[in-house]
């Protein structure tokens, strides 16, 4: 199942419609709303949070983030009573919105709790991997190529989020026209196209794979198989 992810929000049409965002992009993580009192009024609901800690979490961690600060003190007395405890519960007061877009896709790509709470809090996807580590390639293997991107609506969110998963598979670090290819954001930043040509680079022991295969997604719109 992965790292779980909970929205916490006074509102509770803020928090199913930022589940509902979040699903277009990562849409085999598992994502819970907690918004609103049972009373259906503005507020926290302290038992509203701990169901849906409980609904998400399969034994990988969970993440709670919460759009203001009451929000968050309700998520940590959560955190701090919940019986039986939850393994690595994690509560993140970072930008709701682009925290949990970015936190679900790092989740949808299989990062642990702490890389999943770091793009909660900065709005931002994990770091890059250390390709000079344990059991990963040489730094100075590298290959690039250029693609006409495809889509008709460019790089909007559902095939950025593609990528970004994609890019995450390989033991390299992808950029493309110069972002990390694993930040949803970045790509999402640079506004391409269709028709736009993308630059495409990677380093690391699979950079050559990684390359032929962002380019065939982004050229065709599909991955390679």
């Amino acid at each position: 199942m992965g790292v779980g992810l909970v929205f916490v929000s006074h509102s509770a049409a803020i928090a199913d419609g930022l589940v509902e965002l979040a699903r277009q992009m990562a849409p085999d993580a598992a994502l819970a709303a907690a918004g609103g009192t049972e009373e259906g009024r503005i507020g926290t609901s302290y038992e509203r949070i701990e169901a849906a800690v409980r609904q998400v979490d399969s034994g990988d961690g969970v993440v709670v983030l919460g759009d203001l600060g009451s929000a968050i003190m309700t998520a940590e007395a959560v955190a701090d009573l919940i019986d039986p405890p939850v393994v690595a519960l994690r509560v993140v007061d970072g930008p709701l919105v682009e925290g949990g877009v970015a936190a679900a896709v790092a989740a949808q790509a299989g990062a642990d709790v702490d890389a999943v709470a770091r793009a909660a809090a900065r709005g931002t996807d994990p770091e890059e991997p250390n390709l000079a580590g344990p059991g990963s390639g040489a730094p100075d293997d590298s290959a690039e190529a250029v693609a006409e991107l495809a889509d008709p609506d460019g790089l909007h969110a559902r095939p950025a989020a593609e990528l970004v998963r994609l890019a995450a598979t390989f033991d390299a670090a992808v950029r493309v026209n110069g972002v990390d290819a694993r930040s949803l954001l970045a790509i999402l930043g640079l506004g391409l196209r269709q028709g736009a040509e993308v630059r495409i680079t990677a380093r690391g022991s699979d950079a050559a794979t990684a390359v032929d295969a962002v380019q065939t997604l982004l050229s065709t719109g599909r991955p390679e198989v």
